[in-house]
Order: C-alpha cells, then structure tokens, then sequence
C-alpha cells in the first residue's frame, strides 16, 4: 500500500509539473501562427497609419505576420472589447489609445473597465496636439492665448473633432488652469475644422500636429501653440503651452494592449519586440512624418501611467462639468 501511495504521490507531482510547464513551452514556441492587431478605428486614419507602421515591423522582429484588423465603432471600445474577451494567448492584441480611457468617466457603459480588463504591453507613441488660429485672430504664442481669453471671456470659441476628446479634454485643462472661458464647438470630425478656421467660421481649433503644421507653413493658419512638450520633428520653432503654463503636457498615447492573464513570457516577448522597433531610428523618421512621436514604455509603467492619465480626465471631467449631452 505504501509503494502505491508513493508512485500514486510522484504521478501527481509530474503531472502538476507538465501542466505548469505546457504555458510556458507555448510562450518559448510563441508567435507560431499570425498575430492580429485590432484597430478601433477605420483604415487611413492616424490610429491605423501607427498600427501598421508597428505590425510591417514586428513581423520581421517576431518571425510572424501581424495583421492589423479594423473593428471601428465606439470610439475604439469595440476593438477593445473583443481583445479583452479573446484567449490569452498572444495571437489577439489591440492598439488602444487615450480615449479608451476617457470614455468611462463620461457616463457611457463600456462593457470593460481598461484598467483591469487587460494585460498592458508597450507604450508605442504620441499624438502631439496642435492649437490653431485664424490669420486675424489676435493671438501667435501661448501667452497671447491666454492674454486674449482671459480679457474676452466666452467671446471666442475653439473647434475639435468631438466631446471627449483628448483635443477637447485638453483644452478645458488650459481653461481650468488659467480661469477662462471659451465656448466649445464639437465637430464630428477633424476633416472641416481646418477649413473653418481658415475662413473665420471659428477662431480656434484643436487639431494633430500633423496636420495643424502643413496649413501653417503655408501661412492660412497660425500654430499658436503645441499642447505637449515632445520634440516633434518639423515643429521646433512652435512653443509649447507649458512655456506660459509650466507643466502643461497632454497628448494621446498609443499603446499595446493584450487579453487579460496573458502568460508572462508572452508579454515579455511582444514587449521586447516592440521596444526593438519603436526605439530604432527607421520609426521615429517615419513616425515623424505621421506627425508622432515614439514613445515606448514597458508594461509596468505603462499599466501605472494609464492609471495616472485615466484619474487625471477622471478630475478634469468633473471639475469643467464635461458631458456628452
């Protein structure tokens, strides 16, 4: 009786053994098969030009196609949602960004909580935000900005691609943090906000760098001021805010975001992968040309900058009494 208990305790320790030892064999073997990187948003925007700019490039890092997968709708959330209900196992993977972490503090349901419902991966970049103004509008630099609605209260108004936004967002924090007052006007989109300022229709917009920069070196708009302080290629003689209002840095971030409980080894793989390609010069040249900036952090301060950002528009949404109606 005693040798049977004993092959009987030795058969129960191997097994535990193999089965702690088959996720990691799958994470050493992993990517053996095509990753899919979901987008929230629809081909030819600036979400997606990123996500395959990072999947050409992490194919040949990891040995395996990624292929970006569009699934627009919700301001991201539906990509989001299906990666957050997918197998942990690497294969399903979304190119989030700042909104996913807006939107819950704005009253809508989402059906996930974004800092729980996923296993963080690797900050991939930065969206640089671009204060524009109309040639007649009395104001070039951050302080003029400030100068002009700070003695015009609610006499100008400021265009972005919708409420919510971190376009909009980021306009309340200059409004809270120098006590002024200008209405919003939310488009439904950027195409026409350009358009407007130029013909006087609005005086101010929020836009990308990207696009904000190519109206203004031709003089039909005026570049008042960068809402981050990242190096942007191409914007080095536009001031950022945080020279009149030191501190001021808001830009959308891009990030990689895997199912929860993924195995660690995964992770790490995919993290690695990633960091090789954003921190090569290749994808800051190109990056730059999409009006971004890299910017790579590894999943622990990602998960704690995420968490950060999300109680920030937490409390600016609150205080400037934001809402979707």
């Amino acid at each position: 009786m005693t040798d049977f208990r004993t092959r009987l305790q030795r058969r129960t320790v191997l097994a535990a053994g193999l089965a702690a030892a088959m996720p990691l064999a799958r994470a050493q073997a992993y990517p053996a098969r095509p990753v899919r990187l979901l987008v929230g948003y629809s081909a030819g925007g600036g979400v997606d030009a990123i996500a395959r700019m990072l999947s050409q490039r992490l194919s040949t890092v990891l040995g395996q196609q990624v292929v970006v997968e569009n699934r627009a709708g919700a301001s991201g959330a539906i990509a989001a949602d299906l990666v957050a209900k997918a197998q942990p196992d690497g294969y399903n993977l979304v190119l989030g960004e700042s909104g996913l972490l807006i939107a819950q503090h704005l009253g809508g349901k989402l059906p996930f909580d974004p800092l729980t419902a996923f296993t963080p991966v690797a900050s991939v970049a930065q969206a640089p935000l671009l204060i524009v103004a109309g040639p007649n509008v009395p104001a070039s630099n951050p302080r003029e900005l400030i100068e002009l609605l700070k003695k015009n209260p609610g006499k100008f108004s400021y265009a972005t691609s919708g409420v919510g936004t971190v376009h909009h967002l980021g306009f309340e924090v200059l409004k809270a943090r120098t006590n002024s007052f200008i209405v919003h006007i939310p488009y439904r989109g950027a195409a026409q906000i350009i358009p407007d300022v130029i013909s006087g229709q609005v005086p101010f917009g929020v836009v990308s760098a990207a696009g904000g920069l190519s109206q203004a070196r031709s003089g039909r708009v005026k570049a008042v001021a960068l809402m981050s302080t990242g190096k942007l290629p191409g914007a080095e003689n536009v001031p950022a805010l945080a020279e009149a209002l030191p501190g001021f840095d808001v830009a959308p971030r891009l990030f990689v975001l895997a199912p929860p409980q993924t195995p660690a080894p995964i992770v790490d793989r995919l993290n690695e992968a990633i960091r090789t390609v954003v921190t090569s010069a290749d994808f800051a040249q190109t990056a730059a040309q999409q009006g971004t900036i890299p910017a790579y952090l590894a999943p622990a301060p990602l998960a704690a900058e995420m968490k950060r950002e999300s109680g920030e528009w937490a409390r600016i949404i609150q205080q400037q009494k934001v809402t979707l109606e």
